[in-house]
Parts: C-alpha cells; sequence; structure tokens
C-alpha cells in the first residue's frame, strides 16, 4: 500500500494561483460571518435551498433521479421515498441533515465515515451499508461508441480498512498541530478518499458530504448557504478532469494533486461570492418587484425563475412569478421558451 504523510505537504512550495485562492477565501468567509450577524433570520430561507440543491444535484452526478416536487418533499421529509433513487436520495438528505446540525460533534475517524455511509443507505436493504468494498472496483469512463475503458485502479479491498485509517490519522494530525493550512489538508483528504475508493458504492457521494464537513469543521461554512455540489455538478467535466490528472502517479505516491485542489478552492471561492451576491439582494428592504429587477443585473444571458428563487429567498414563488410577469408586459425582460424550458432576457 502507498504510503501517507500529510506533514510533507507542508514543506512543498505553492504558486500564486493556489496562494490568491486561500487569501481570497478568507477574505470572503470574514465578509460572510459580519452577514450571518446582521441578518441571520433572512439567511435560513438560503439554508432550505442549499440543502434541496445539495442533495438533487449530488445525487444527479450519479444518475439518481427523481421529480423537482418530489426532490423538495423529501429534503423537507413531507413525503416516504417510493422508489430505489429516492431511498438513496432520502439517505443523502439524512446524512446532510447529521452534518448541518452536529459537524462539531462528528470526528474524523473510520468509524464515523462508516457510520455515515450506513446512515446514507438507511432507507434500503443494502447489506454492505457501513462496510468497506468487497469487491476490487475500477474508475472507468464509457464512450460514444459503445466502448469503456478503465481511468484509474482504486486500492484493493484488503488494503483499504488500513488506508481509511491512515489518512484519517494524518488529516487529524495535521490539522490539530495545525501544520497544514486546512485548505490544503481536505482537498488533499478527498483526493486521497476517492482514490480509495473504500466503497462498493456511494463514493462520490459521501466525498462531497466529507468536503462539506471537512469545511464547517475549519470553520467554513459557505456550504451551508449555497450548495457546493449544485457548483460541482454543473461544471461536472472540470471536476472529473481535475481528478483524473491528480490521479496519474498516486500508487506510486509521485502525483501532482494540484489540479484537484485548486478545483477545489475555486468551487469554494465561487460559493462564497454568490452568497455575498445573494446577500446584498436579500439586505435591502425593496419591493418584489424591484428585488426580482436587482436579481437580474447579477445574471449575464438568459436566466430562469429558479435563478431569481435563489438569489431572492426571502421571497415567495408567486411574488417572483408575478414580477417577472410584469416585467415582461413592461418591456423589460424577454421570457421564451415554455414549460420547465422557459428563460428570460434582461432588455434593460
Amino acid at each position: 500500500m502507498r504510503p501517507f504523510n500529510y506533514s510533507l505537504i507542508k514543506d512543498q512550495k505553492w504558486d500564486s494561483d493556489m496562494l490568491g485562492y486561500i487569501a481570497a477565501i478568507y477574505r470572503e468567509a470574514g465578509k460572510q460571518e459580519q452577514y450571518l450577524k446582521q441578518r441571520p433570520e433572512e439567511l435560513e430561507k438560503l439554508v432550505e435551498i442549499a440543502k434541496i440543491q445539495s442533495t438533487e444535484a449530488s445525487n444527479a452526478i450519479e444518475g439518481i433521479i427523481t421529480t423537482n416536487t418530489r426532490i423538495k418533499q423529501l429534503v423537507e421529509e413531507r413525503t416516504a421515498p417510493k422508489n430505489r433513487d429516492e431511498q438513496e436520495i432520502a439517505g443523502y438528505r439524512d446524512v446532510l441533515n447529521i452534518i448541518h446540525e452536529s459537524f462539531d460533534a462528528i470526528p474524523i475517524t473510520k468509524n464515523y465515515i462508516l457510520q455515515l455511509h450506513k446512515i446514507m443507505y438507511s432507507h434500503m436493504n443494502n447489506p454492505l451499508a457501513g462496510q468497506t468494498k468487497n469487491v476490487q472496483n475500477y474508475i472507468s469512463a464509457s464512450y460514444p461508441d459503445g466502448h469503456s475503458e478503465i481511468l484509474f485502479t482504486p486500492l484493493a479491498p484488503y488494503e483499504t480498512p488500513e488506508a481509511l485509517d491512515k489518512i484519517c490519522e494524518e488529516y487529524n494530525k495535521v490539522i490539530g498541530n495545525f501544520e497544514l493550512e486546512p485548505l490544503i489538508a481536505i482537498p488533499v483528504f478527498i483526493h486521497d478518499f476517492l482514490c480509495i475508493h473504500p466503497f462498493n458504492d456511494g463514493n462520490g457521494r459521501m466525498s462531497r458530504l466529507l468536503t462539506t464537513l471537512l469545511l464547517y469543521r475549519s470553520g467554513f461554512y459557505v456550504g451551508k448557504y449555497i450548495s457546493l455540489e449544485a457548483k460541482i455538478a454543473k461544471d461536472k467535466d472540470l471536476y472529473y478532469d481535475a481528478l483524473s490528472r491528480s490521479q496519474d502517479g498516486w500508487h506510486e505516491g509521485t502525483e501532482d494533486v494540484i489540479p484537484f485542489i485548486k478545483y477545489i478552492l475555486s468551487t469554494i471561492l465561487a460559493a462564497y461570492k454568490d452568497f455575498a451576491d445573494r446577500f446584498s439582494i436579500v439586505e435591502e428592504k425593496l419591493p418584489a418587484i424591484e428585488m426580482v429587477k436587482k436579481a437580474a443585473q447579477y445574471k449575464i444571458g438568459r436566466f430562469t425563475k429558479q435563478d431569481i428563487r435563489e438569489l431572492c429567498p426571502a421571497l415567495s414563488v408567486s411574488s417572483i412569478e408575478g414580477s417577472l410577469r410584469k416585467l415582461v408586459e413592461t418591456g423589460e425582460f424577454k421570457r421564451e421558451g415554455t414549460g420547465k424550458s422557459t428563460f428570460y432576457i434582461r432588455l434593460k
């Protein structure tokens, strides 16, 4: 099994891009702390939206889907899952809720990770829930002509429990001793977790839940208000490309994890900037139609009702729909498409 020694990472020289990301995230995190002190109640709506988006997006990346209405009902626990996909969605919701409510009481250990994995499958009969894999798994790609290709071979099942223990031990050591910047240690841990691929199923979703957990434990709460999973889902090709480039040489310990670190940091920073945009709209006590107009100013090109809903969490759906209708009637917005394909363009 390849060795893990996170203490050595602190000696690595980082380029200006990496240092710039870290500095910018700390600045945005400081701003967020001030925002939360000013308007905590109004920002609770952002939490509700982020939970729904995170649950939907992280599962959709793996092809686990249901309707928008059902997702909302499942996340709000107003319905019971009615098929396998919805059972998996409900399990993700449960783990995400636990992380939101108890992150500071969840140590980063193999046993706790296994517990979270077991909860993720608690709505279905999965005999391997909460256990490391019992067969070799592979990371592969399928192509339009029908052939598939193995891109990466994770650790063998017999190596997995020890490796999972080791990365937790290394992470806790460098964080506990303040040896390594958390914004470096977190992507490194997640990258190693994905390379180990410790479970028969659910590795991607567990990696995203663990990313949120590690960020919360280090004081970065942006994922509570802006869905990191939704951002990854939106640019998942970039995510998979960064992961693939960083996996080369992993078994030999010669990998270059920088592409994956930069991808994660850029996603975190983008989420913080989204939060600042949404707060600036929440902050002003404007009539509904003025809030919708202001929200549209943050959008270039086409935007949807859902885009406005995310930026204006204090407004009801009916208020947003009414405002959009009036703005189309006055010629300030243009509406195109029908049904779920409806979008708007700002004309003035």
